[in-house]
């Protein structure tokens, strides 16, 4: 039974609470309650529950000073948090702390009860992983015979030379080599390991595959030889010890699977799994990897790519062209299987094209950046290190064109205002001054202002025909139709104004 703490400053709140909920049935006990924070914190400090349900705002010590407190002293106490306040400060306040249930008040049983059922899952699961590695570290102490790991050690540096010497090892283990077909998996752990991890993933793996299994470590490599059976049901194994693994320690791993054979090649299946392996730079880390994987039927051959395309699409600002051609480089790149050597000569042959179109103050950060892409152990490691790079210099040179084309922008709007009378005004018009395409012009003006640039003359021009208007006594349209550029058209200009307003020029004038 978990032990609980109720924690609240109302007097009807906290007697309600501790009516209303059954706690036995939920796997609990409600070993006390307290009135404040200050009364609270020397409750736990003398009965150390499990639970503390706690109102935010109490005297003398709030709920988050509580939490707060606690946290640091005695991490292992979960609490849910009570308040009137639908604040999303104090929720954020009380996350930050660790704490992953906030009631608003008032709440019912149903809530408080869901609310405890979330915790006690979470004790419970804690309390399993606790004990998980209290029973790993103990079975620490009493490691498997030496022999049997120094057994698939010589399998692999040897082949084993007669069945007479198997069949010492199968009396000397109690194990049936020569009537089975095996497979040899490699577990490689992604990240900073010790001996522990390993550890950990050969008891893992000898309670998951069959009696016959054999495991060792070389070097940073845990091995399994195990009994062939279905496939699917040994991936649905490895998946399962790669989850359970990472749900201890965070960690990912990969794995490369042999084909089968007998016994006595047990050292070509470990070459196989290798090779294997070695394709973790292509498929990426955490994959699963066999020999049909690996196949190179696809290949590129004679693959080139010459990074033009790809500097002009920098060059121009266009992110979007230059992330689509970062992936094509890397898909073909992985689909040619050339040597490892090879791929990244040629991805820092293109990366050295690419940063020579960053800014000369940037070029010597991006140089000095080349030793961490050449230690990148996966090609998706490098696209993603590439992508981000490409990124920053883009930015630059599409913050560089944005610039120019705003000053482009400045002036069209300038030569509007100034030439509003003119009846010829128009894009081509403009364009013809401004020495420009006017079909360029006229995206460029639409991708600057949202608007096209025939509506925004009208626009203008409506404007300052509204203004004329409320300054006269007597509307007079046909020197209003002159002045803003309708010539000697104010009939034309009548129906474009009251489209745009609703009224007639005379009607606008005396609504308004």
């Amino acid at each position: 039974m978990y032990k609980v703490l109720l924690v609240d400053d109302e007097r009807i709140i906290l007697e309600g609470i501790s009516r209303i909920i059954n706690w036995e049935d939920l796997g609990t006990t409600l070993i006390g309650t307290a009135r404040n924070g200050l009364e609270a914190y020397d409750f736990i400090q003398k009965q150390q529950p499990d639970i503390v349900i706690c109102d935010i705002k109490m005297p003398g010590m709030n709920g988050l000073q509580l939490v707060e407190l606690i946290s640091s002293e005695l991490p292992a106490i979960k609490f849910i948090i009570l308040s009137g306040f639908n604040d999303f400060n104090y929720a954020k306040q009380a996350m930050e702390f660790g704490v992953k249930q906030y009631l608003l008040k008032p709440c019912n049983e149903s809530s408080i009860a869901d609310a405890l059922n979330k915790v006690i899952g979470e004790l419970d699961r804690e309390a399993k992983k606790s004990q998980f590695l209290i029973e790993t570290k103990s079975r620490l102490d009493q490691v498997q015979p030496y022999v049997k790991k120094q057994l698939l050690k010589e399998f692999i540096s040897s082949k084993p030379d007669s069945n007479r010497g198997i069949q010492f090892y199968e009396g000397l283990l109690k194990v049936n080599f020569q009537d089975e077909y095996i497979r040899l998996l490699i577990f490689r752990i992604e990240g900073d390991y010790h001996y522990e991890h390993m550890f950990v993933i050969e008891n893992l793996g000898e309670d998951l595959f069959s009696q016959s299994v054999l495991s060792t470590s070389i070097g940073e490599y845990v091995l399994f030889l195990v009994s062939d059976h279905e496939f699917a049901n040994l991936q649905s194994k490895i998946e399962q010890l790669r989850d359970h693994f990472y749900d201890i320690y965070e960690m990912d791993m990969t794995v490369a699977i042999s084909d089968v054979d007998c016994i006595t090649q047990v050292r070509r299946l470990y070459l196989e799994a290798l090779e294997c392996l070695n394709h973790r730079f292509y498929l990426g880390e955490g994959s699963i990897i066999t020999k049909s994987d690996i196949h190179q039927e696809n290949k590129i051959a004679g693959y080139e790519y010459d990074g033009q395309s790809l500097c002009l699409f920098i060059k121009s600002g266009n992110l979007e062209k230059v992330e689509s051609e970062i992936t094509r480089f890397f898909n073909d790149l992985t689909q040619s299987r050339l040597s490892i050597s090879l791929v990244r000569s040629y991805v820092m042959q293109i990366f050295l094209m690419m940063i020579q179109n960053a800014d000369t103050s940037n070029l010597q950060e991006y140089m000095g950046k080349m030793s961490s892409l050449v230690e990148m152990d996966t090609i998706q490691q490098m696209k993603e290190f590439f992508v981000t790079t490409a990124t920053e210099i883009t930015q630059i040179h599409y913050d560089r064109h944005k610039s120019n084309h705003s000053a482009i922008i400045q002036k069209m709007i300038d030569l509007v205002k100034d030439n509003l009378g003119n009846a010829d005004l128009s894009l081509k018009w403009v364009a013809n001054k401004v020495f420009m395409n006017a079909d360029y012009l006229g995206k460029l003006f639409k991708q600057e202002t949202g608007k096209k640039f025939s509506n925004y003359v009208t626009e203008v021009r409506i404007n300052k025909a509204i203004e004329q208007i409320q300054s006269m006594d007597d509307v007079k349209v046909f020197t209003i139709a002159e002045t803003i550029g309708f010539g000697d058209n104010p009939q034309y200009f009548s129906q474009v104004f009251k489209k745009i307003t609703g009224y007639s020029p005379s009607e606008y004038k005396k609504v308004n």
